[in-house]
Formats: C-alpha cells, structure tokens, sequence
C-alpha cells in the first residue's frame, strides 16, 4: 500500500484550502477500496464538505469563535495552543470510498485541509487501500 505525498501551501493563519483534485491526482485509475487522506501536523486538519467560498471562510470564523486565539497555557511554550486545539476539532484524517479509480464522493463534497497555524507548507499523505 503505498502513500502519496503533496504540499500545500497555505497564505493565512487559518486557511481552509481545497485539496480535492490533488488528491485524485495520485489515486491509481483502476483502484477500488478506501483512500485515506492523512496531514502529519498537529496544527493542520483535514475534513470532507462543500468548498464553496462562502462556507471555507465560515468554517475559518467558526474556528475562530469557538477557540479564543489565546490565554492558553501551551501559549508560553510556543504562542500556537489556539491551533493546536483547532486542529484537534477537525481532526488529523478522512477515509474516503474509491470506486474506478475515483473519489465516490456525493455531489458537493470535497477535501478539505485545514491549516490552523499557517502561513506553512503541510505535507499531505494519501492512501489508498484494497
């Protein structure tokens, strides 16, 4: 089983970047199973929903109102608990049906990588399993 890997570079503090087309890019055309869609960060996330513009910087502002940017205790050690924690809502990875070679996706979801701590460069890791 062997994984793929991308980067993606993301402009902002939050940003939600959609990461759909890259990973179809790397799925073999006759695979058939489960693609496991994997981030190796712990500030950074990776959800499946709709990318429309609108709803990415809603999601960012959601983010924003539930976790306060500070008055954190891992602050002291490195000034980022508010991604850390941000990334912990979304969470590290997403499994996703592969059916001829292709995402089985419903019609308006996509992949989503959530960098809560950016502007960075994140590595993504994508599996694709029998």
């Amino acid at each position: 089983m062997p994984t793929n890997r991308f980067t993606v570079a993301t402009d902002d503090q939050l940003s939600v970047v959609d990461i759909t087309e890259r990973v179809r890019d790397v799925i073999p055309e006759d695979a058939e199973g489960t693609c496991t869609v994997f981030v190796r960060h712990t500030t950074t996330g990776v959800t499946v929903n709709e990318a429309e513009p609108r709803l990415l910087g809603d999601l960012g502002d959601a983010l924003g109102d539930l976790v306060p940017d500070s008055g954190w205790d891992h602050d002291e050690l490195d000034g980022n608990a508010d991604a850390h924690v941000r990334a912990m809502l979304v969470g590290p990875s997403e499994t996703i049906p592969v059916r001829d070679g292709g995402l089985d996706m419903g019609t308006w979801q996509s992949v989503l990588l959530v960098d809560c701590d950016g502007p960075r460069e994140r590595a993504v890791d994508v599996v694709v399993t029998d």
